[in-house]
């Protein structure tokens, strides 16, 4: 896998630097480092750790195949700086597809559809905080066809289609999985950046176990970005749902931003999260979060304290 690697990284490199007459960027590279110092208290052991949160590099970019039509491909990886084994690679989303005038599609390893629709509501996304703590849904599956259609004024829709080959999707005893699927409808900006208001609506059928139904919406006023989720979710094995909701903040002051989330969902327990990113240029932040997670199954608070640093490229 390093040797991989190591030589994806030299070819993207040296591409990087080579002009196309077929493509305005037909390969772009790109990445982040996200990295703390953490306190965690967890069973009741403290332990000090030198974490990555997410960290990953990839490649990306368009061929333009005529007036109408192009191709395009994303193949990234997680890159964990805090595994002691050097072989520290992992898969993360990796396909290839076409879009045009009808919209998008691609297969390969992909998020779905729901996991996307949540948009930036996740204030503590990748960290101790993150909302998959208590949620389902927030998944990345290996073998999938995703289609987004084309905007329609604010609104797209999308649908990920799961296949059974998939090893995500054998539940319980079964040999063999089932098709999954996952949809959405949004509208809006998830960066709210040209709309005031990100809203979404989406469902996932047998997707890696569970039938989920989420509906997400943030907006802002100045400063403030204000969030919320409402999710139900049912192992497809069970006639028994759970329903939670999540509600964030965020606001900034010249160079800060005061952050802070609630979580909570039904039979599993509740997370909430303060924090707050210093940003010392546009790719750069410093940051520190406070995360307290409570779980039903053993009545037990794990504490989280950190203080890191992302740079983006």
């Amino acid at each position: 896998m390093n040797v991989f690697c190591k030589t994806l990284l030299a070819s993207a490199m040296a591409a990087s630097v080579v002009s196309s007459a077929y493509a305005a960027e037909p390969l772009k590279v790109y990445g982040k480092l996200n990295v703390t110092a953490q306190s965690n208290d967890v069973a009741d052991e403290t332990e000090t750790t030198i974490q990555s949160n997410a960290s990953r590099f990839g490649v990306t970019g368009d061929f333009e195949l005529s007036n109408s039509l192009e191709a395009f491909y994303t193949i990234e990886y997680e890159v964990n700086t805090g595994d002691e084994d050097k072989e520290n690679f992992l898969a993360r989303n990796q396909f290839v597809g076409l879009k045009g005038n009808f919209g998008a599609v691609s297969v390969g390893r992909n998020d779905t559809i729901l996991k996307v629709s949540q948009g930036k509501v996740d204030q503590f996304n990748d960290l101790s905080g993150d909302v998959k703590t208590l949620f389902k849904g927030e998944n990345r599956m290996a073998q999938t066809a995703t289609y987004y259609t084309p905007m329609f004024g604010d609104f797209q829709a999308g649908v990920t289609y799961v296949a059974s080959g998939d090893s995500d999707q054998v539940v319980g005893d079964n040999t063999t999985g089932e098709d999954g699927v996952s949809m959405a409808l949004m509208y809006g900006d998830s960066g709210l950046k040209t709309s005031a208001i990100y809203a979404a609506i989406a469902y996932d059928s047998k997707v890696k176990g569970y039938d989920t139904a989420r509906a997400t919406v943030q907006g802002k006023v100045a400063g403030l970005v204000i969030g919320g989720m409402y999710q139900q979710q049912e192992a497809v094995d069970s006639d028994v749902s759970d329903n939670g909701f999540l509600l964030s903040a965020a606001y900034d002051i010249n160079d800060v931003t005061l952050k802070a989330q609630f979580a909570d969902m039904e039979n599993k327990g509740d997370s909430w999260s303060v924090g707050a990113d210093y940003a010392l240029g546009k790719p750069t932040k410093l940051f520190a979060f406070y995360t307290d997670n409570s779980f039903d199954s053993n009545d037990q608070d794990d504490s989280y304290v950190g203080v890191g640093i992302e740079h983006k490229f």
